[in-house]
């Protein structure tokens, strides 16, 4: 979630561990429905727009499955090193309670701001502070596809011009 937002700081009396299980299970029916969706579109040869972003939303689904249902089994932790794939003492916490770890962070510019800068002058900044993941960028970019190639992805076939004027002067 943006910077870090669980379900838990937004309804307050859920748990931290209680809401990424809620979150882990609402995935994996997204994905079941999803998988749905792209086997469908697969069968009624549905346009390759169509079937590329709902691919691309299905493949950054089950990424971020895998990482939060069996990363913290598999894994011990990963903050400040290279994480050890099944370490002798055990992952860092129970299935369903992985962290999602296929992060990136692109920071274009860090220093501290001019004096004349007004409220933030003399702060140190960082320019695109954002941390983000392949399998988020998977689902936004099919999700965009979605959007600006609509058209293209819910292709309607049009009916018949000519045959829609005969029968409408059969009658």
């Amino acid at each position: 979630m943006a910077w870090g937002t669980k379900i838990s700081d937004i309804i307050s009396f859920i748990s931290d561990r209680t809401a990424k299980v809620c979150l882990t299970i609402f995935r994996i029916l997204a994905v079941i429905g999803i998988g749905y969706w792209l086997m469908k579109s697969i069968k009624e040869r549905q346009s390759k727009t169509l079937i590329f972003a709902v691919s691309l939303i299905l493949a950054g689904a089950l990424g971020n499955i895998i990482d939060s249902v069996f990363y913290g089994v598999l894994f011990d932790s990963s903050s400040g090193q290279v994480a050890s794939f099944l370490p002798a003492e055990g992952g860092y916490d129970a299935v369903f309670h992985g962290k999602v770890v296929d992060m990136l962070h692109f920071p274009l510019w860090s220093g501290v701001l001019p004096d004349w800068i007004p409220f933030y002058g003399g702060q140190y900044f960082t320019f695109f502070e954002p941390v983000f993941n392949i399998a988020d960028m998977a689902i936004s970019t099919g999700i965009g596809i979605l959007i600006f190639f609509n058209r293209r992805a819910f292709k309607h076939d049009e009916p018949n011009q000519v045959t829609e004027t005969a029968e409408n002067q059969n009658l």
